[in-house]
C-alpha cells in the first residue's frame, strides 16, 4: 500500500510540474510539439513526413 501511495504522489507531482506554465501563468499553454513549429528542426531542413506526399 505504501508503494502505491508513493507512486501516486510521484505521478501527481510530475503532472503538476509539467503543467506549471499552464496552471499558474495567465494565458499559458503547452508548447507545440509539431515539427513545423520547431525552428531548430526547420533550420536543419527536417520536415514532417506527412507533408512530403
Amino acid at each position: 500500500m505504501k508503494t502505491l501511495l508513493l507512486t501516486c504522489l510521484i505521478v501527481a507531482l510530475a503532472v503538476v510540474l509539467m503543467g506549471v506554465k499552464v496552471l499558474f501563468v495567465k494565458g499559458g499553454k503547452f508548447p507545440s510539439g509539431h515539427v513545423h513549429d520547431n525552428e531548430a528542426l526547420r533550420r536543419r531542413g527536417i520536415g514532417c513526413s506527412h507533408s512530403d506526399d
